[in-house]
Parts: C-alpha cells; sequence; structure tokens
C-alpha cells in the first residue's frame, strides 16, 4: 500500500471510476471495501489520514450495546451483537472476546443488572455468543475486579469484544487495497463536479504534492462522519444539516489501576453515562463522557471537566487513588449523531445510521457505530449500485476474512497481534538491522522495525500518523510519545527523502499536538 504507486494509478486512469468514496474512517473504508469487493472500480480520499477523527478514538469495543437494551432498542442491539461476531470471525487478530464484570453495591443491583445482561446474553446466542452470563459472589467479582471498592456485594459477568480501532481502519484499508481499491489519505475533496445536474465525480487537492486532481465517477459516496454537512452544502448550499456532535473523552492510566485482564462497566454514572474500565495494550482505559459540541473538530480535546468527571469517577469505584499526575494520556472523539429535532441531550440521541440520497445523486450515509460499519458499508453500497444502475455482484465481506487475518483466534491484548500474517516481515526487518530490533521507548511497547513497516506499507506520512495511529504510543503514554518524538522524525525523513528542518518542524508540530493529550 504505497502512496506513490497509488497516486500513479490514479494520474493514469482515464475511464471513470464506478466510485468514489469520500472520508478515510470506518465507514469510509468499510464503504470501500465492500464496493471493491463486488468488483467496482472503487477510490477513496480522506483530507488527513486514515481514523485521523473518530475512528481512531473509541472505547475500544466491539459491542451490541448494554445501554441501548436499556433504552427498548433491541433492533439496534441485535445488529450490534451479530456484526461483533462477524467482526472476531474476519479479524480474529484485531477483534477479541473481552469478559467484562459489571460490580454491584446494593442489594437490588444484583438481581436487575442480572436479568438485564441474562438477555444481552440471550440476544447475543441468537446470533454466535461469546459465553454465559454469570452471577458472581462478592469473593469472584474481586477476583476479576481486584481493586474495586471494598463495598461490592457482587457482580454480573458477561461477555463482549475489543479491539483495537486505528489498527483495524488500517487494516481495512490494506484490505480495499488487496482488492484492488485505491485508498488515499492526504487527499482533501474541494468539490464535487456535475454535468447535467448530476454529481459525475470531484475534485481534489493533494496535501502533501499539492497537485490537484479532476476524477470522474459515477457515484460518489459521503462517508465523512463528522464533517458529512460539510460535503452535503457542497451540493445543496441550503440542505439542511444531519448531525448533531457529541464529544466523548477517555484517560488511560497505568495497568496497575487493575491488574486484570478483566473489563469493568458502571452501567450509570452521575451523568447517565456508562463507564467502562478496559485493559488495553497493558495499561487502563476509562471513559467514555457524552458533551454537546457546537463543531467539528479534526482535533478534538478533552474539556477541564470531562477530565475532573473521569478521575472522580476512577477514584468513586477503584481503590488506588488517582490524581491527574497520574494519568498517562487523554484523549477525545467526536461522534456523529443523526439529528432528531431540535433535541440536544446527545446521550438520548439515536446511534442507528441514516442513507441520504440527494437530488443530484450523492449518496450520504452518516451515524452509526464502528461495530456496525460492515452492514452499514453494505447497505450503502446496495443503494449506490441502485441509484448508479451500476453492474456489481452481490455484497460478499459478511464471511470474507480480512488483511493479515490468522486461521488461530488471538487472544492476547498485546500490539504485535494487530498485525496478522504481515508480523512475519516486520520481524524480519528487525532481523536484518539490530538497531530496528529495539524498543523506542522503554515505556512503549513498539519498535523501530514497526516504525519502518509503517512508513513504507501504510502510507505514514507525518509523526503523528506513526505514534497516534500506526503505533497508539501516544494514547498510551503521552510523555514517552514526545520523548521519542525527535528520533522517529529522522527516521521519517530519511524514509520519506526529507531534510533535517522538516524532521525539526515534525517534532514541533507533533510535541504542541501532545500537549493536549496531558492531564
Amino acid at each position: 500500500m504505497e502512496r506513490t504507486k497509488l497516486l500513479e494509478t490514479l494520474r493514469d486512469r482515464k475511464e471513470a471510476w464506478d466510485v468514489v468514496v469520500v472520508g478515510g474512517g470506518a465507514t469510509g473504508l468499510g464503504v470501500a471495501v465492500d464496493a471493491a469487493a463486488r468488483g467496482l472500480k472503487t477510490v477513496l480520499l480522506e483530507q488527513s489520514d486514515f481514523s485521523k477523527g473518530t475512528s481512531s478514538r473509541s472505547t475500544k469495543i466491539a459491542h451490541g450495546g448494554v445501554r441501548y437494551l436499556a433504552e427498548g432498542d433491541i433492533p439496534l442491539v441485535y445488529e450490534g451483537l451479530h456484526e461483533r461476531k462477524l467482526m472476531i470471525q474476519n479479524a480474529p487478530h484485531l477483534v477479541h472476546p473481552l469478559v467484562y464484570v459489571v460490580p454491584t453495591f446494593k442489594w437490588w443491583e444484583l438481581p436487575y443488572y442480572g436479568t438485564g445482561l441474562t438477555m444481552y446474553g440471550v440476544l447475543a446466542g441468537f446470533t454466535g455468543g461469546l459465553g454465559r452470563t454469570q452471577i458472581l459472589s462478592r469473593a469472584k467479582a474481586l477476583e476479576h475486579l481486584p481493586t474495586m471498592r471494598k463495598e461490592i456485594n457482587g457482580g454480573v459477568l458477561y461477555m463482549d469484544g475489543q479491539f483495537d480501532d486505528a489498527r483495524l481502519a488500517l487494516t481495512l484499508a490494506a484490505t480495499a487495497h488487496d482488492l484492488g481499491a485505491v485508498p488515499l489519505n492526504y487527499m482533501k475533496v474541494t468539490g464535487l463536479r456535475k454535468d447535467s445536474g448530476r454529481i459525475c465525480g470531484v475534485t481534489a487537492h493533494d496535501g502533501e504534492t499539492g497537485e490537484a486532481f479532476d476524477i470522474a465517477a459515477c457515484m460518489v459516496v459521503n462517508a465523512t462522519g463528522i464533517f458529512t454537512d460539510e460535503i452535503r452544502h457542497m451540493d445543496e448550499a441550503d440542505a439542511p444539516h444531519l448531525l448533531h456532535v457529541s464529544q466523548g473523552a477517555h484517560i488511560v492510566v497505568d495497568g496497575s489501576y487493575l491488574p486484570s485482564k478483566t473489563a469493568f462497566m458502571i452501567p450509570k454514572t452521575d451523568d447517565g453515562r456508562v463507564l467502562f474500565g478496559i485493559p488495553w495494550h497493558g495499561q487502563l482505559l476509562i471513559g467514555t463522557t457524552d458533551v454537546p459540541r457546537e463543531k467539528a473538530e479534526l482535533e478534538p480535546h478533552a474539556l477541564e471537566e470531562e477530565i475532573e468527571f473521569l478521575v472522580h469517577h476512577s477514584n468513586k469505584y477503584l481503590t488506588k487513588k488517582l490524581e491527574r499526575k497520574d494519568v498517562l494520556s487523554v484523549f477525545a472523539g467526536l461522534r456523529p449523531l443523526v439529528a432528531a429535532g431540535e433535541s440536544r441531550e446527545t446521550k438520548k440521541l439515536s446511534r442507528n445510521h441514516r442513507i441520504v440520497v440527494s437530488k443530484a445523486g450523492l449518496v450520504t450515509i452518516v451515524g452509526g457505530k464502528w461495530t456496525t460499519y460492515r452492514r452499514m458499508a453494505e447497505q450503502t453500497v446496495d443503494r449506490a449500485v441502485r441509484v448508479g444502475k451500476l453492474d456489481a455482484q452481490p455484497c460478499p465481506t459478511k464471511h470474507m476474512p480480512l488483511h493479515g487475518y490468522l486461521d488461530t483466534a488471538v487472544t492476547k491484548d498485546i500490539p504485535e497481534t494487530v498485525y496478522g500474517t504481515d508480523w512475519p516481515q516486520i520481524q524480519k526487518l528487525a532481523d536484518t538491522d539490530a538497531e530496528l530490533a529495539q524498543k523506542i521507548h522503554p515505556n512503549l511497547p513498539y519498535t523501530f522495525a514497526e516504525i519502518v513497516w509503517s512508513i513504507r506499507h501504510e502510507q505514514a506520512r507525518t509523526l503523528d500518523d506513526v505514534l497516534a495511529r500506526r503505533t497508539r504510543s501516544l494514547l498510551l503514554d503521552t510523555r514517552a510519545a514526545i520523548e521519542i518524538a525527535p528520533r522517529i522524525a529522522a527516521l521519517l525523513a530519511k524514509e520519506l527523502g526529507h531534510d533535517e528542518a522538516w524532521a525539526q518542524k515534525q517534532t514541533e508540530d507533533f510535541v504542541a499536538l501532545a500537549q493536549r493529550y496531558l492531564a
């Protein structure tokens, strides 16, 4: 997946593409995989890096949605559970089952949550469940959650999924490429082409070379998440807004705050949200919040009250005292929620998705969640095929392994598993150069070989690409990422043919960005 070669493919094609996908997050990448798998000539254009926005900032859970079950949205939960099964089936190197426990502190909570989660398990069983819901004694609950506050009187154990969101996004880009699609990052769509009132392509600008592209296409799919309305307004200046934007923040702390392979879930916090504590790459991820935001931002930052909320609730439930200085990283993501009248209470807005086709033929997919990306993509391509009268094969993605697929399910949450069958090639790089075999930092699990691989084969172009998404260094330990930044920038410059001044500017920009990830 070399960017220079993909650019050549884009330049050389004289015929119209069947589908141009705008947006390189979970939904857009899923659409590109689906379209290419059906034999459609497909190009995907992402204005920044793949999953730079919402899709790399999730809670890392593949789930049906316990909260949606409590709200009575059984179809949404069932769809999520079905797609959860397919995520694990098609990418077992990236998505794996995880044990979750709901700790209980009052007498009525055990039967109440036990009943609800048993129903969740029953629904999951219809799709191919991961395991039975269990009622735990106090002693058993503490075996799973040894640092939970001692007033715990029991717990409810259930199964859900976990994954690394940015790595799954990159795997979708690689899968689309394997199928013949052209996925390009740093390619911003600047306008929509029209002929006799119908959209017939896009204009785009390459942020790296400055080159302008005029790209003909039979169909254009708008899968830009929080930027959905911006693309729609290129088509219809007065198009009504489809979105409300909600922010979810997370903190990452040392794994000693919950020395366990089990996650915990608090069904209802002070603001009515679900709170998760999830073991992730050796650390503990705690989230999330739900705060309405007025505008979409590519690099959102957690609000002071969100950080305080998460620290407060960590101390409310965990026995090991957490202070602000102990937080390794803070990150925030924006959810694209389908608007529902004038309501601004985002936690009550549906996580369902919606597909809209404009008079000019622009197909827009909005809403949804990571777990249902495949189903959303299938429905979107179905609609594009009908509207554009495209000659396409039936959708094959339900049982289609993704790039790097391992036929043995991975159950360990360690970074190298996310590469799947690519890992031996990364090891080969390390075997040929002793320096590449070294870890990039004592507090981070990655090697320099992984950095080189990401530059050569995963379209990493900036320090942010490498340290935030190709590796998860920025999210796992922001201070460590800042410390290693100059050395990684020098390696990037060497691989991409840039000079020392470029590397220095990359370092300065990244350090400025990383300051926003410190608590």
